[in-house]
């Protein structure tokens, strides 16, 4: 009898303890690598080759992560409270994100390129949603989703330029596009538990699959519609989880 009461004491000894690391809050580390076709990306002074076969460097490489949520070991979805984070290339600081996250353990994350409707009808406003970051379009009232900009010997834009700023949140050309990504291994996450994740996001999706994209057809993209859903449609494929480190 005074084993049974043990073993009952221990078990509720153990819930306790499980309930206690699932209200702990702790931290998600994620570090977005930008590359081109597994290549790191080097602004202004490397040359580089779309799937048409045509060269291009890249001055400007930035995009927004949001909405992020986590994936939770029976599929199912946590989100996280709202924040917003502009990925910058230029900006070594902003490619390394830490984000409280409750307790647990879960089997991956999902995230929203870009700035949901909600943000997009709020006017201008601070912290990464600046508008002197040159990712808003004041004319339009809308945030700019993914940027990227440079050169390629075929563009028939003023200077042989690429300018690719994607944008819209409504209708069918809508370029918001929501990332799901399954870790390799799970997310333990507590306060002495702090999984680091590595991203890579690949700028030769852009004008890969499924739409093939020719620079000497399309170089600009500055508005909403069409071709800025096309090239949206191709970067959610440009992320891929390539390491994690559970600490």
């Amino acid at each position: 009898m005074k084993l049974h009461r043990l073993l009952i004491a221990f078990c509720v000894l153990c819930i306790a303890c499980k309930k206690d690391i699932k209200e702990q809050e702790g931290t998600l580390q994620i570090t977005f690598k930008n590359v081109v076709n597994g290549a790191a990306l080097k602004l202004n002074t490397t040359n580089y080759t779309n799937a048409a076969g045509e060269t291009f460097t890249i001055s400007r490489f930035r995009y927004f992560i949001s909405n992020i949520a986590l994936i939770k070991m029976d599929n199912s979805e946590l989100k996280l409270p709202a924040a917003y984070y502009l990925i910058n290339e230029a900006d070594s600081a902003s490619k390394t994100i830490d984000i409280p996250a409750p307790g647990g353990e879960y089997r991956g994350i999902t995230f929203m390129v870009g700035v949901d409707s909600i943000r997009n009808v709020s006017g201008a406003q601070t912290g990464a949603l600046d508008p002197v970051s040159g990712m808003f379009w004041s004319w339009n009232s809308g945030y700019i989703m993914a940027q990227l900009e440079g050169t390629s010997p075929v563009s028939t834009a003023a200077n042989n330029a690429l300018t690719f700023h994607i944008g819209g949140f409504q209708g069918q050309y809508s370029a918001l596009q929501t990332i799901p990504l399954i870790s390799p291994i799970s997310l333990s996450v507590s306060e002495i538990r702090h999984p680091q994740i590595t991203i890579n996001a690949d700028a030769y999706a852009w004008f890969n699959q499924p739409n093939l994209v020719r620079f000497q057809t399309i170089s600009t993209i500055h508005v909403p519609g069409e071709d800025a859903w096309k090239i949206a449609t191709n970067y959610r494929n440009m992320f891929r989880i390539t390491d994690v480190t559970d600490l």
